[in-house]
């Protein structure tokens, strides 16, 4: 089978010599044979030598590399992939019969499948393409998938719908690859809780945040705290269990917070020292004069794309300077941004900006990331798209 052939200007490869994922439209010199957004296309240097091949893509980026020198596109490269993505997950504990059965298989460019999120409920794995190209290759990958040694899924399911271009979308169903529909109960850090990747938010749990709830656990004992933008209650239960005095857990959906107390019973953590609330969380903040002694922020994304991050910098900013006045003096914050565009250092900033703002002293006690399920691409610094802080507040 003959692929499309896209051909680099001359000096233009050299970000494919480092293995960078990602051809922009600016780099490429011709295209041939016609490919539409999806298709497997070879990519070859000025002089016509090949360098990989990769998903086509009608956009900035014109490609996605799935693999990188002269042999053809084929599924050896997945088959790698998944396999060295397993073994990197085994490593670090996560699997059947461990202590966390809820994990990130394959987090996209991270595990050298850009455009791929793959994420483990115990018997369950949840495929979300972010690409058409990886969307369709699925029945591919979710043989492969299948035969994973040591992983035994009961079940794939499909939750590509929100993630891929609109029209595309409109398209498809979400739904079950392989398997039946079943309630999976999963474990982390040995704290089950329930997944709802049905209607839930992203595949559904935040599995990011693990080790940043750990960090919260080591902090809570006799502490009251206020956990916002609570979602299904990560960290409101890990601060039970940690010995808190009190969590509020706030969020605006009351179908989230439902699921909430659903994961407070099966953790069997102590409900008569949990409040949730269903409301906005500025408006909470703003109307609200009580003090915390840890205060919890961790938004969604204010902003997905560049043309829109001053407007992310300045919510992130007035949602810190708030949540700072909620902190009681020597207190602590734990601020998150999930916005890709915000990097590391411009985050820090804004911090720095809300207390300002605020009137209060802060003093950074950790810069905080994904976790290592999370990997971040070296050549690829947009894979590490999770930055945040504890504070102490004075």
């Amino acid at each position: 089978m003959s692929h499309p052939e896209i051909v680099l200007k001359k000096g233009r490869d050299q970000p494919l010599h480092r293995r960078h994922p990602w051809v922009f439209s600016g780099a490429i010199q011709q295209i041939s044979g016609q490919p539409v957004h999806g298709d497997r296309v070879i990519v070859l240097d000025y002089q016509q030598n090949p360098l990989g091949w990769g998903h086509y893509h009608d956009g900035s980026i014109q490609v996605k590399m799935i693999a990188f020198g002269n042999e053809p596109p084929s599924e050896i490269p997945f088959e790698m992939a998944l396999q060295s993505a397993w073994a990197l997950r085994q490593r670090l504990g996560f699997g059947p019969g461990q202590s966390t059965t809820g994990f990130r298989l394959v987090h996209g460019e991270g595990d050298h499948l850009p455009g791929l999120i793959i994420d483990i409920y115990e018997d369950t794995a949840v495929y979300q393409a972010h690409t058409i190209g990886m969307y369709r290759e699925r029945e591919i990958l979710v043989d492969l998938l299948n035969r994973l040694d040591g992983l035994s899924l009961a079940r794939v399911y499909d939750k590509s719908r929100s993630t891929l271009p609109k029209e595309f979308a409109a398209t498809i169903r979400e739904g079950y690859l392989s398997g039946e529909a079943a309630g999976t109960r999963f474990l982390e850090n040995d704290i089950p809780f329930l997944a709802q990747w049905e209607g839930g938010q992203k595949t559904g749990f935040f599995l990011d945040q693990r080790e940043n709830r750990q960090l919260l656990r080591r902090y809570a004992r006799g502490q009251h705290i206020l956990n916002t933008f609570s979602y299904s209650g990560g960290f409101s239960i890990y601060g039970l269990l940690g010995g808190a005095e009190s969590v509020t857990s706030v969020d605006v959906s009351a179908k989230a917070l439902a699921l909430l107390e659903e994961n407070l019973a099966i953790a069997q953590a102590p409900a008569d020292r949990h409040t949730s609330v269903t409301a906005d969380v500025l408006n909470y903040l703003r109307d609200h004069d009580t003090q915390w002694d840890i205060v919890i922020l961790d938004p969604p994304a204010f902003a997905k794309s560049m043309n829109k991050r001053h407007q992310a910098v300045q919510g992130y900013k007035r949602l810190n300077a708030l949540g700072m006045q909620r902190v009681k003096p020597g207190g602590l914050l734990f601020t998150f941004s999930c916005s890709q565009v915000v990097d590391q250092q411009l985050f820090r900033d804004t911090i720095t900006a809300a207390a300002l703002d605020a009137g209060r002293e802060a003093k950074v006690l950790h810069s905080l990331s994904q976790g290592p399920d999370h990997p971040v691409n070296l050549v690829l610094p947009e894979t590490s798209y999770l930055k945040g802080l504890v504070v102490e507040i004075r």
